[in-house]
């Protein structure tokens, strides 16, 4: 795989069922690298395997969203223009369309902002959605005579999305014939999606922090909301939750009695969200699966929970695999889909569950799991597999000396000879609580590509293990599971991985060994570079380097105190000794800062309280700013923009850590 390839990139994800379970609709998203945008496609697959896959919308747009009508006759989905050939048409859409091909594509919705997360009303007369909702003074087209924005909330901003303080979130409702414009449903504080209907469809209930500083507390609450379409005014919501977490993903039983939903516990540092059951007539809340002590709300995933019967489908992070789990009323836990893999989408109608999974290497594709048999529903990624025929990582463990076990991945390079000593990359994740895992990154199969080995690993800290393995590294200071804080036993567990690796492979040249990541794991390779000299070249990116300043510069201003489990205020010296730029002193290895200049989430000044001072002082440092680009340019960002950034690291570390003949 070369940076090209980015532009052949291809991704299977967001399958739901027919609610007979005969049809899986799904998303096929491609890259388009001339026109520098991403295009996708609904396509429908037969879940008996009895018809081949078909395409349902053009491909030329953005759709996406797909969400079946209770009779199964209809699918709703959502739309943007993504530029190119569709620059006349860069605005939000909602549709509907018949999958028998009959009838014109109905036209629902059309908006200034995302149309998020639609789904049908039981009897297939409405559709809910949210969407933001922009203040008066947008209407002023010339931002110089706007009314200035009067933050009086933390989490004013967000990442890929600007300012939210004056564009909220709201609940919004349509007929699905089209035969009227949406209608708001709530006002006042953001309403988080996406919305459940109760089974009789008289109202909806949604996620929405509207007590008293919801933003110190980051504390939320389960909402309902009544359906009186004959009235003008703006129904009242009704709270159903004590405010005792973080709710996400609410959804009815069958009978409507009951409610399950995540909830993150809120207090210092990190919880995994657990699964709960919320009884509507008592009102009394339940911890599903008690002694499951792992995140039952996979990152990438953010899928409800799904009732069957009385039973609750869910998936779950195990270390680096994310399985789909079957959880009984009285705690029993049954494993519906497991394997050495990652589900990354999944739906689930009268005992078919079509999910899409990826494998350290394979991409993206779309399964069904039908009278206990699973079967593969799609070849999508045959073109791409050809021209970039994938590397097999090898997965290990490493045992810390307190027996703390180490998930790592090891890839040779394409043509890899035993006899030669090649350059080694450690990457390291974000987060800090996310998990690498056996799922397709392309980025492994890009630096293998180029020539080295690639090591990975999940020191303490990642999300895929119990809650002491994430908690670890809270700082020593905190009042509640004091830890290391970032850049202790983090540190030492991925440099021990390293040690590790340099035993496990002899091949390895222990003098040219390059480390890189970006956000959490730009801290950490800044954190590295300050702390030994082992690595002939480093690569930090959208990097949180002076963690004082990220307080209060970051969309998730505030934050980092409940995080670490000290205020800043209190005692800035324990942020100070947590900054990789405390350490600046002491860095020698040369190094690569990449940065994306609408970064809300780790600030470009992060980036620059790292150059500046290296550049003074005459470092090895080149530093590269992205325009228009927010936290998220390797995942994604504009292709062209993604594929200069694979080229620019390439192009660090060849420069670097290889000899003239081996470039």
């Amino acid at each position: 795989m070369r940076p090209q390839d980015i532009g052949r990139i291809v991704t299977v994800a967001a399958p739901t069922l027919s609610p007979d379970g005969a049809t899986v609709a799904y998303l096929v998203t491609r890259v388009d690298l001339e026109g520098n945008a991403y295009r996708s496609a609904i396509w429908l697959a037969a879940a008996d395997r009895s018809t081949p896959p078909r395409q349902l919308t053009s491909g030329e747009h953005g759709d996406g969203q797909p969400a079946w009508s209770p009779d199964g006759t209809r699918i709703a989905f959502t739309r943007h223009g993504v530029g190119g050939d569709a620059a006349k048409d860069r605005g939000h859409s909602l549709h509907v369309l018949y999958v028998d091909g009959r009838g014109e594509v109905v036209t629902l919705a059309k908006r200034n902002e995302a149309i998020e997360s639609p789904v049908w009303s039981p009897d297939g007369s409405l559709i809910a959605f949210t969407s933001r909702v922009r203040g008066p003074r947008y209407d002023v087209e010339d931002e110089r005579a706007q009314e200035p924005r009067r933050i009086d909330r933390l989490f004013s901003r967000l990442n890929g999305e600007g300012w939210t303080i004056d564009r909220p979130a709201h609940a919004f409702v349509v007929p699905a014939a089209g035969s009227a414009a949406p209608r708001q449903l709530t006002e006042g504080p953001e309403v988080e999606g996406p919305l459940a209907w109760s089974p009789d469809g008289s109202r909806l209930v949604f996620v929405s922090g509207r007590h008293p500083h919801a933003d110190l507390e980051l504390k939320s609450d389960l909402w309902s909301i009544g359906l009186d379409l004959a009235s003008d005014d703006v129904p009242e919501p009704v709270q159903l939750t004590r405010t005792e977490g973080g709710y996400a993903h609410p959804t009815f039983d069958r009978e409507g009695r009951r409610l399950a939903y995540h909830m993150e516990q809120i207090d210092v540092g990190y919880h995994h969200p657990r699964l709960h059951v919320l009884d509507l007539e008592s009102g009394v809340s339940s911890l599903v699966a008690p002694d499951l002590e792992r995140n039952m709300l996979p990152h990438g995933d953010g899928h409800a929970a799904v009732w069957d019967g009385d039973h609750l489908l869910t998936g779950v992070e195990d270390r680096g695999n994310v399985h789909i789990l079957r959880i009984g009323p009285g705690g029993e836990v049954e494993q519906r889909i497991g394997g050495t893999r990652s589900v990354t989408g999944w739906s689930y109608v009268v005992g078919v569950l079509a999910f899409t999974a990826t494998g350290a290497d394979e991409p993206s594709e779309l399964f069904v799991l039908r009278d206990g048999t699973e079967h593969k529903l799609t070849s999508h990624q045959q073109g791409f597999l050809a021209a970039c025929p994938p590397l097999t990582p090898e997965r290990f463990e490493v045992t810390r000396p307190d027996g703390t076990e180490l998930d790592g991945w090891l890839l040779r390079p394409p043509g890899f000879d035993p006899e030669r000593r090649y350059p080694a990359l450690v990457t390291i994740h974000g987060g800090p609580h996310t998990q690498y895992g056996e799922r397709w990154f392309d980025e492994v199969q890009l630096w293998a590509s180029g020539g080295f080995v690639v090591l990975w690993t999940n020191p303490r800290g990642s999300s895929g293990g119990d809650e002491p393995f994430a908690r670890a590294i809270l700082s020593p200071k905190s009042k509640l599971d004091p830890g290391t804080g970032w850049g202790g036993v983090d540190y030492e567990d991925i440099m021990a991985f390293v040690d590790a690796c340099l035993e496990r492979a002899p091949y390895i040249d222990p003098k040219r060994l390059g480390v890189l990541g970006g956000s959490y794991g730009g801290f950490m390779t800044s954190w590295i570079i300050g702390h030994n000299d082992r690595f002939g070249a480093a690569c930090s990116e959208r990097s949180a380097n002076n963690l004082l300043s990220l307080e209060w510069s970051s969309d998730a201003g505030g934050y980092f105190q409940q995080e670490l489990g000290v205020d800043p205020v209190e005692d800035p010296d324990e942020f100070l000794r947590m900054s990789p730029t405390s350490y600046i002193k002491s860095m020698s290895t040369p190094l690569l800062i990449l940065h994306s200049e609408n970064d809300l989430r780790c600030h470009i000044e992060q980036a620059d309280s790292l150059w500046v001072p290296l550049h003074r002082r005459g470092h090895d440092v080149e530093y590269y700013r992205f325009p228009a680009e927010s936290h998220e340019l390797s995942r994604s960002g504009a292709p062209k923009h993604r594929v200069r950034r694979a080229e620019l690291i390439v192009d660090w570390f060849t420069r670097k850590l290889k000899s003239n003949g081996e470039a």
